[in-house]
């Protein structure tokens, strides 16, 4: 204390010494100060020779690394190049502070991490809500006998749209998933994935007992959605035509698409990876291949993911029908959805959820669970093209395939069941096909089909329910038919789509794509495990 005090006193007095100063000897001292920088600018570049000669000292970036000064450690000649810095620079040596020069032989190289053990990812769960079925038996078994849920739209009057048909959810229910008062508030897209997740652990074996055991630092939720809570927005704009006293205080949490992902996680406690992704058509495949590298890394060992969309509302409908991407095969809704069929004119808009519970091997074998199928990887890339269109000579979704089979360690003979993602347009169908038999086409096993062609395109939940129908497929042994695929386009090879009924296939990998708006492409591949 008394020192700083000293120190302080010192300064002080300093001070007033100068503030009494003559304005003469001021004009002195800004002369002087003037006249030193000239000569040293004169000087210095013969002062840097005579410096550099007698140190024989190279330029810095010249100097092997192990000889830079790096964290704290200068190398032999530090000291000395400071000291020609001084000399150019007066200015350097104030408040230096003094580093410790030691042998460059001492430096410590960083370590490398150890490699990880590789950990193997596979499906013990699956939850769904969909036009045709909330079981993922149900709903697979409706698939497979070739059963449309795409109808008339009954939520609300759309009398006045061209488009009047969806693949719409007519009868759900939260009893026993998600408690009343929530179910009032939250938007339907929220519902659908509180539910279907919830499913999903169920399926999983998951029962309170054995959530009591689980690691919750290392369980994740990674549910996404494409457009998230539309209606709950949408109502709350209809409040504030009156006033924002009328708007439901809720309205803007559950319109964002992470609250459903948060909500479940909430739910159950689990407080690892949490988080949701919107790449639209495209979300869930992103979601389920992040959330399968959360594993892999080591980060979780159970993670809840896929997607969830409920779009079909006043505002949603009009908005697809303003880009003029729906069919209006209203007269004929089950004969709508038609991929690669010559007289397909738009996609059907579905709603809907799909969920899986995947988990690290050795943890779903610990606990006895019952594994449904191998997740084996996955890529995605971007088509740089366009907002909507597909590029014209695929290489986006042909990249993204490559890189998918690369990164799963995969060969194309291997793969010999691919759920598309056709949605029955006209442009999106027949590149997606090409791409296929470019990556593909050698293979004489070969079965394509696509689930939408009977429960429409659940836009950020398609491919989550089409991963489910995949899985099932391998369980199954069975693959599910392309329904109105009646005059197939032309350039498409009708032998290698299914046909209109279920076909028997001993699957070796299966593939499932899924795009989106703004050139999303996304491929994930799943296997029998063995």
């Amino acid at each position: 204390m008394a020192a700083c005090m000293s120190v302080t006193c010192e300064r002080e007095s300093g001070v007033s010494a100068l503030s009494t100063t003559s304005s003469n000897s001021r004009r002195l001292t800004k002369w002087a100060a003037h006249r030193r920088k000239r000569v040293l600018a004169k000087c210095a570049p013969r002062i840097r020779n005579l410096v550099d000669s007698s140190l024989s000292l190279e330029p810095r970036h010249h100097l092997h690394k192990s000889h830079e000064c790096f964290f704290g450690f200068e190398s032999r000649n530090a000291p000395m190049q400071r000291g020609r810095q001084k000399l150019l620079h007066p200015s350097a040596y104030s408040g230096e502070m003094m580093a410790v020069a030691v042998n460059p032989a001492m430096e410590v190289s960083p370590k490398k991490k150890p490699p990880t053990k590789h950990r193997r990812v596979v499906v013990t769960g699956m939850g769904v809500e969909t036009p045709l079925g909330s079981d993922p038996d149900v709903f697979y078994n409706n698939l497979l006998e070739g059963v449309s849920g795409i109808s008339e739209i009954e939520a609300f009057d759309c009398s006045q749209f061209p488009t009047r048909i969806a693949g719409e959810i007519k009868s759900f229910s939260t009893d026993g998933w998600v408690v009343p008062k929530l179910s009032k508030r939250m938007d339907k897209f929220m519902l659908y994935m509180l539910t279907a997740g919830k499913k999903a652990l169920a399926d999983g074996g998951i029962t309170v007992d054995a959530m009591d055991e689980l690691n919750k630092a290392k369980c994740g939720v990674l549910i996404g959605s494409a457009m998230g809570g539309m209606k709950v927005f949408y109502d709350a704009i209809e409040a504030l035509r009156v006033s924002y006293r009328k708007m439901n205080p809720f309205c803007v949490p559950f319109a964002t698409t992470n609250m459903g992902s948060a909500m479940l996680a909430m739910d159950l406690g689990w407080m690892g990876p949490n988080y949701s992704i919107s790449t639209a058509c495209a979300t869930s495949n992103f979601c389920i291949l992040n959330a399968a590298n959360h594993i892999i890394r080591g980060e979780a060992d159970l993670m809840l993911c896929g997607g969830s969309d409920a779009a079909i509302i006043p505002i949603g409908l009009g908005g697809f029908v303003a880009c003029r991407a729906l069919s209006q095969r209203n007269s004929d809704p089950t004969k709508a959805s038609r991929p690669w069929d010559s007289n397909r004119d738009g996609f059907v808009m579905g709603e809907g959820a799909g969920v899986l519970l995947l988990e690290e091997l050795e943890h779903a074998k610990s606990r006895g669970a019952t594994i449904y199928a191998e997740f084996l990887g996955g890529s995605f890339t971007s088509d740089a093209y366009h907002m909507t269109e597909p590029h014209p000579q695929g290489t986006g979704v042909i990249l993204c395939l490559e890189k998918a089979l690369a990164q799963s360690g995969v060969s194309k003979e291997d793969v010999n069941y691919i759920n598309a993602h056709a949605t029955s347009t006209p442009a999106g169908d027949l590149k997606e096909y090409q791409a296929l038999l470019h990556c593909f086409g050698k293979n004489p096993e070969l079965r394509v089909n696509s689930t939408k062609s009977m429960i429409g395109h659940l836009l950020g939940a398609a491919g989550a329910v089409e991963a489910v129908a995949t899985v099932q497929a391998i369980r199954t042994g069975w693959v599910h038919p392309n329904i109105n695929l009646e005059n197939p386009d032309g350039g498409v090879d009708a032998n290698v789509l299914v046909g209109p009924t279920k076909e028997r296939l001993d699957i070796k990998v299966a593939l499932s794509n899924s795009f989106g708006f703004g050139g999303h492409n996304s491929s994930i591949l799943f296997a029998p495990y063995k």
